[in-house]
């Protein structure tokens, strides 16, 4: 091996048996932080839905897609409805789940496991009912109306009172849908007795089914626009979209709900659907989620939430969702900074694995290098100890031999232990920066060997 290369890779090992120490504890000290802070999420979630064909599994599905490309396995967990995920959440069967405002009076408990990752949109109630329906009802109330209606062309009989319902059948959905628990609490805001409706709780489709078939007067659903269900019925002849006159009241007597408005033509230009402008109530539904769920995995949800939801619609301008009103839990600070920064800057150049490592560790190894760097200033010192030391341990022996001199008489001994010791010090290796101490130590050999040779 040439010398250079020999005396380089002397001093490489040097260099690395000084700093080995301070590099372990380094990766000691980010080792210990990763698994503290466990910065990647993992790579499976379940998100609760909610019935088949309902607008819940539409944006399961959207949320799914929105995540496989980051590596995360959504599971979708169908389930009959709001209620239904929220039990769902409590019990801690499902990570994440959508949740309709006024579903359950959350208690402290819930505060504590429960977080918002924002309102995502508003879920209009659709009370559709028969219009043949409708006419029976106001010519029950009024028969000098129907009466004059019958001498001319027959008006369009519609509804606009919860109080119209009493003596029809009613869908009212499933327990776990959450629609039940409202329209109870609106029944009994209007002073009416559940008992004066029949009532029946069947799923959408079973439900939808009766309802075409004459055997319901009227349906109730709780779903976002884009529901296969509510498409359908809007556009279905001689079936009618309930218009609360009241809505204004509604939205002061109870706080989850708000005001909105089915704008006239939205649903159909050319056919002119609706008619006129229908003014609805409407809770806003959320994205719920467990404390526990990894905070990246919030955070990607509360991102996606930003795309599928952040476009214009029935009932929203552009951007207006997802937002932080009207929830009735804390909001989660990943999702906070989502929907206020959008994709963070790091993400938008670098692959969501690496990007979240860095966001989540960034501080850990800041204070890694403050502790590190006022340690690392003694490797130097190290170093040229653990090098100087090979050579200065031979002036020990050095020292004692020359004390010795005036003590002995058989300078011949010590002699041949100075030659001994020269030729050790002759095959020590040394960088090529340390060669003048080495030099200064055979000096010194030469030296003492003087002094013998002098007696």
């Amino acid at each position: 091996m040439p010398t250079h290369i020999r005396y380089t890779l002397l001093s490489l090992r040097d260099l690395a048996v000084s700093v080995g120490p301070f590099v372990a504890l380094a990766i000691a000290l980010l080792v210990a932080t990763y698994w503290w802070l466990d910065p990647n999420p993992p790579k499976r979630v379940t998100l609760a839905t909610g019935p088949a064909q309902s607008a819940y599994e539409e944006f399961g599905k959207r949320y799914a897609a929105a995540l496989k490309p980051e590596g995360i396995e959504v599971v979708l967990v169908p389930s009959q409805g709001s209620a239904d995920n929220l039990q769902l959440l409590r019990t801690g069967q499902v990570d994440v789940g959508f949740v309709q405002g006024g579903t359950s009076d959350y208690t402290d408990q819930d505060e504590e496991d429960l977080a918002s990752l924002g309102s995502l949109f508003v879920e209009p109630l659709w009370l559709f009912y028969r219009e043949a329906t409708a006419r029976k009802v106001l010519a029950a109330a009024d028969k000098g109306k129907l009466a004059n209606a019958r001498r001319n062309e027959p008006e369009e009989a519609s509804l606009t009172s919860l109080t119209q319902l009493q003596g029809l059948k009613v869908n009212f959905g499933t327990p776990g849908s959450g629609v039940p628990s409202l329209m109870t609490k609106l029944l009994e805001s209007n002073r009416i007795e559940p008992a004066s409706l029949k009532v029946s709780q069947l799923e959408q489709t079973p439900a939808t089914v009766a309802f075409l078939g004459g055997e319901l007067d009227a349906l109730v659903f709780a779903s976002a626009p884009e529901s296969l269900m509510v498409q359908m019925l809007l556009q279905t002849p001689g079936v009618k979209l309930m218009n609360f006159a009241q809505s204004e009241a509604y939205s002061r007597r109870f706080a989850f709900l708000g005001t909105t408005r089915l704008p006239r033509g939205v649903v159909d230009l050319a056919g002119n659907i609706p008619p006129d402008d229908v003014r609805l109530v409407a809770p806003t539904t959320s994205l719920i989620t467990r404390t526990t769920t990894h905070p990246a995995l919030q955070q990607l949800f509360a991102q996606a939430g930003n795309d599928i939801h952040g476009g214009a619609g029935w009932f929203k301008s552009a951007r207006e969702y997802p937002n932080r009103d009207n929830s009735e839990l804390p909001i989660s600070k990943e999702a906070e900074r989502a929907i206020k920064n959008g994709t963070p800057l790091l993400q938008r150049y670098l692959p969501f694995w690496v990007s979240n490592l860095v966001e989540r560790m960034w501080l850990a190894m800041g204070i890694i290098l403050a502790i590190m760097l006022p340690l690392s200033r003694i490797v130097p010192p190290l170093y040229a100890f653990r090098v100087r030391s090979r050579i200065f341990r031979w002036y020990g022996q050095l020292r004692d031999i020359e004390n010795r001199i005036d003590s002995t008489g058989s300078n011949a001994a010590l002699l041949e232990e100075l030659n001994s010791l020269e030729s050790r010090a002759e095959k020590v290796s040394v960088p090529l920066s340390y060669t003048d101490e080495l030099y200064a130590l055979r000096s010194n050999i030469h030296l003492v060997r003087k002094k013998l040779q002098r007696l």
